[in-house]
């Protein structure tokens, strides 16, 4: 049993000045399972947030259904067991963040002789101990997405949806955060969360699904959509001339006596290898480059994943670094 099910939702919402309706989403087919993290991925505009708000209830689609650990979306017991943080929050910021957690806690229904513990148990996980009774008025925009999540995962809840949820974050942040959501995977939880942050996603997911006019344009896991396969190799040498070189190739920059080029092929990989010895150069790195998830988003997005292009060198590093 899929622990969140939308099946088929539409969605629209009048224009401006009410002058006839934009269709947002047209048919949105996603499962979630246990103990995966799914990854919903978008331009803007296509329909990712409105597909996150159905899915907790706070939208209701105009056709379809969208059911929680086998039931109803309306059924408390099953949003019980659901945590959310929106891609704005917007907190009433007089509480404290000790206040603001135990508030949510009191709303889940912890006991409370559970409560203070639960709730200092959640500050120190978003790493907000230190700052547990200023304000939440007072706090940077990163510091409210913590404490966001904190109320998120408070019920202790089986499904966490995110919107957004690396938006404002520091690469210190982030990293917190990456690190959570890997630890809820390794509970058994499952994650839905949507993000622009490529890296991110292709960091944490199990699965991801790409949304394009509203619509699911690819959906799978990412071991499969990504593939293994060399698309071409990056080589950079020293002290060689690569008019010298007997293998086919594409230079792409050099500074110096330094070069990088291009090959195609995994049999040209030897030969080069063989060249440079012969040329008295040195190898100083062979880096070989897949297709990454920048490549598919942009694929199923309908543009062309962009080839480098040769720069001035002194534009380039000395050692350029792998997209794979």
């Amino acid at each position: 049993m899929a622990v969140l099910e939308i099946s088929g939702i539409t969605k629209s919402f009048t224009s401006h000045l009410s002058m006839g309706r934009t269709q947002v989403l047209r048919g949105v087919d996603l499962k979630v399972e246990a103990g995966e993290v799914l990854g919903l991925l978008g331009a803007n505009g296509a329909g990712k947030t409105t597909t996150l708000k159905t899915a907790v209830g706070l939208l209701r689609p105009e056709q379809g259904s969208v059911r929680l650990f086998g039931m109803p979306i309306t059924d408390v017991r099953a949003r019980a067991r659901m945590g959310f943080l929106p891609e704005n929050p917007y907190f009433y910021d007089y509480l404290s963040g000790r206040e603001f957690l135990d508030f949510y806690a009191r709303l889940c229904g912890i006991a409370p002789s559970r409560r203070a513990a639960r709730v200092a148990e959640m500050l120190a996980r978003v790493g907000l101990e230190d700052r547990a009774d200023r304000p939440l008025r007072k706090f940077s925009k990163g510091m409210v997405q913590r404490v966001g999540l904190a109320q998120a995962l408070i019920n202790e809840p089986d499904l966490i949806i995110l919107d957004e949820p690396m938006s404002g974050l520091d690469p210190i942040g982030r990293r917190e955060f990456r690190d959570i959501i890997l630890e809820l995977r390794r509970n058994g939880k499952a994650v839905l969360f949507s993000s622009h942050i490529l890296a991110d996603a292709e960091a944490l997911c199990d699965r991801v699904a790409i949304l394009r006019g509203g619509k699911v344009a690819a959906c799978g896991r990412l071991d499969s959509m990504l593939s293994d396969r060399v698309r071409f190799w990056e080589a950079t040498l020293s002290r060689v001339d690569p008019a010298s070189l007997n293998v086919p190739h594409e230079k792409i920059w050099q500074r110096g006596e330094q070069v990088v080029v291009r090959l195609q092929e995994a049999e040209q990989v030897d030969t080069l290898i063989e060249e440079v010895r012969r040329l008295g150069g040195t190898l100083r790195s062979l880096v070989p480059h897949r297709r990454t998830l920048e490549d598919l988003f942009l694929g199923e997005l309908g543009y062309e994943a962009p080839e480098e292009t040769k720069a001035p060198a002194a534009e380039k590093p000395p050692i350029p670094k792998s997209r794979g």
